[in-house]
């Protein structure tokens, strides 16, 4: 049998520029990923100038890779840039909560139904932890504000047949609203 070297120089050449490109996306990810969690972060300890930085630079950085994606589409599924999308949404719609925003479409190379769904399951835990401590606070407003939004998210993710990977983020969700009702219902024990 024999080999034609051209084709298999080709095959090499495209391998080694996709593992490169990978490589990048994977990095820049990485990056914007931190910027997402440091932004949450920020969020809870009520810096929300530093959150909103934060989120400015998660942007840059995704903004880095849409050219990369021009040229080699099938980045956009590499695992650490999903895995940022959906931290980037977590983020974004945490941000957008405590500036009073609707929840609504987040733009950025790549969003899907997937990585948005994941991303507005985990914010559901943010305003679990929020609610803790404004609790703690006795900001019983902020906790009904805080359960008023994870009823309306899980009102609408019970329309939807989530299955898959997507699954046990659907279902804390429901965990996540148990645990808003059960911090209500200590508040109204509380103030009898």
């Amino acid at each position: 049998m024999m080999l034609k070297k051209a084709f298999f120089r080709k095959l090499q050449k495209e391998y080694e520029t996709y593992e490169a490109e990978r490589r990048e996306v994977i990095k820049v990810a990485g990056d914007a990923l931190a910027r997402s969690k440091q932004a949450i972060f920020a969020f809870h300890r009520d810096d929300r100038p530093a959150g909103e930085r934060l989120l400015g630079e998660a942007r840059t950085f995704q903004q880095m890779l849409k050219a990369r994606f021009a040229r080699t589409p099938g980045l956009v599924w590499e695992g650490s840039y999903r895995a940022m999308l959906e931290e980037y949404v977590e983020a974004m719609l945490y941000g957008a909560f405590l500036r009073g925003e609707v929840v609504d479409a987040i733009d950025a190379p790549g969003m899907d139904a997937d990585a948005y769904l994941g991303g507005l399951a985990d914010f559901t835990g943010e305003l679990v932890r929020r609610a803790v401590t404004e609790a703690t606070r006795h900001n019983v407003a902020e906790v009904h504000r805080c359960h008023a939004t994870v009823t309306a998210v899980v009102a609408e993710l019970v329309q939807i047949n989530i299955v898959g990977p997507l699954r046990p983020k659907y279902d804390q969700t429901k965990t996540n609203l148990r645990k808003l009702e059960e911090i209500l219902y200590d508040l109204s024990l509380r103030g009898r």
